[in-house]
């Protein structure tokens, strides 16, 4: 992609209303415009990363057995009314008359629709364990949508939901479901701590939340430091093995980590001195375990291997897909822009053409992007008629993990400069060469 040709419009000075550092970057970078209170159109840049993010939960949620479909953003009152939630869910929930005086909503969450999308169609035990999910766009009327996309009133979650005949098979749907969180997150670059903490409106016993930490956090949170250390890495899980599957979930939450609702002073104080430790977190996800809460009210049961009638162990796992965006520029900024890691940049690298006009360096340009297209690398090619200074500024605030600049100095001995934006590092080398770097840092993302 050419800049010349792109839609990105960047501004220079930091908007009045923003109030943290993602709702200012991702207005600067060009990636959002709000259109009323809580609600954006995302521009180019934003909504490929949105969809980058979209693409890596997809996959996880696939690797773990789950199977995607899609649900209606409006829904029946009536299927809230069955499990009792209409009245009870509040003002944050977006209420609908339609022109034949039908009571809608704006789903804020599905649990009742996927209730009756199993009930009508699920009779056996032989058809579980089932998990299904969609990613879809949510309302929720916040009374102070604040903070951009990391608390606003519609927004993109992925929500899940679990089928199983008993409580243990639910439960060990619960745990693939925090392993798959746990390798979400990590391909996106951030380190999310599952903390225990309270079930909300969802309702349930058992329920996790996916905390980053940032000092811009919603959540005040308690944990060991040694959390932050645990990495799924690389290693492979069965998420049919049960004891597998469980061994991961409590690695990661044996060591105390907990939001302020479900804060335990005692356990806390227990805990080395030197590793306690107090902050604030940014939910990105949570998980539930909620039993027969929906099932047993709406009618979704299954015939057991006995013949018994019986209601499934259901259980919901959202992630929040247009939040992690600020999430992620929360974990990794300067005071130049974002940083964005691999996982998730819009552009793999960007071009900078130090002498826009100049035949060899227009030549080395498009050689380079050529030659990245080739490798499956679609790079941001910097070819505005500006000057070294602002070019640099505009990649350093929309925050390419790579930059190949190219002059006519450097050519003349064969050579581009590859710069990191996490470290500052650069490096010269020949233009071969750095494609083949791009590439192997690349390779297999």
């Amino acid at each position: 992609m050419r800049l010349s040709r792109y839609f990105l419009p960047v501004l220079k000075e930091n908007p009045a209303e923003a109030q943290i550092v993602s709702h200012r970057y991702m207005l600067r970078a060009g990636m959002i415009k709000q259109q009323a209170a809580g609600i954006y159109s995302w521009l180019p840049m934003g909504y490929k990363v949105l969809r980058r993010i979209e693409e890596i939960v997809h996959q996880e949620q696939q690797r773990a057995g789950h199977i995607p479909l899609l649900m209606p953003t409006l829904q029946p009152a009536d299927l809230w009314r069955e499990s009792g939630r209409y009245d009870d869910y509040g003002q944050e929930m977006l209420r609908i008359r339609d022109r034949h005086e039908r009571d809608m909503l704006y789903g804020p969450t599905n649990e009742e629709m996927i209730t009756d999308i199993f009930r009508a169609h699920v009779e056996s035990y032989k058809s579980l364990p089932m998990t299904l999910y969609h990613i879809q766009w949510k309302f929720r009327d916040e009374i102070r949508p604040r903070f951009g996309v990391m608390r606003g009133r519609e927004f993109l979650m992925k929500d899940g939901y679990n089928f199983d005949l008993t409580k243990d098979a639910a439960l060990h749907a619960y745990n693939r479901h925090m392993v798959s969180y746990l390798r979400t997150y990590e391909r996106m670059g951030l380190t999310a701590i599952p903390m225990r903490a309270a079930s909300g409106p969802i309702g349930g016993d058992n329920t996790h939340e996916f905390l980053v930490l940032a000092s811009t956090g919603e959540s005040e949170v308690f944990y060991d430091d040694r959390v932050t250390q645990l990495k799924l890495g690389t290693r492979e899980v069965d998420y049919d093995d049960w004891n597998e599957v469980a061994g991961v979930c409590a690695e990661f939450t044996s060591l105390y980590a907990r939001t302020d609702e479900t804060h335990d002073p005692a356990l806390f104080e227990a805990i080395p001195e030197a590793h306690r430790k107090v902050g604030r977190g940014i939910e990105v996800g949570q998980i539930f375990y909620f039993g027969t809460k929906y099932s047993e009210p709406m009618g979704a049961t299954v015939v057991t291997p006995e013949g018994a009638r019986v209601p499934v162990h259901m259980g919901s796992h959202g992630i929040g897909v247009s939040r992690l965006l600020g999430a992620i520029i929360e974990a990794n900024h300067d005071e130049k822009g974002i940083i964005w890691p691999e996982g998730v940049t819009p552009f793999p690298v960007g071009i900078v053409n130090l002498k826009q006009g100049d035949g060899a360096a227009d030549a080395a340009c498009g050689a380079l992007y050529a030659a990245l297209k080739a490798k499956g690398l679609e790079a941001l090619y910097d070819d505005r008629d500006e000057r070294a200074g602002a070019k640099f500024a505009t990649m350093d605030l929309i925050g390419l993990p790579w930059r190949i600049t190219v002059g006519p100095r450097g050519l003349a001995a064969g050579k581009v400069e590859l710069t990191s934006r996490r470290t500052g590092e650069s490096e010269e080398m020949s233009p071969e060469a750095a494609v083949d770097r791009i590439a192997a840092i690349y390779a297999g993302r």
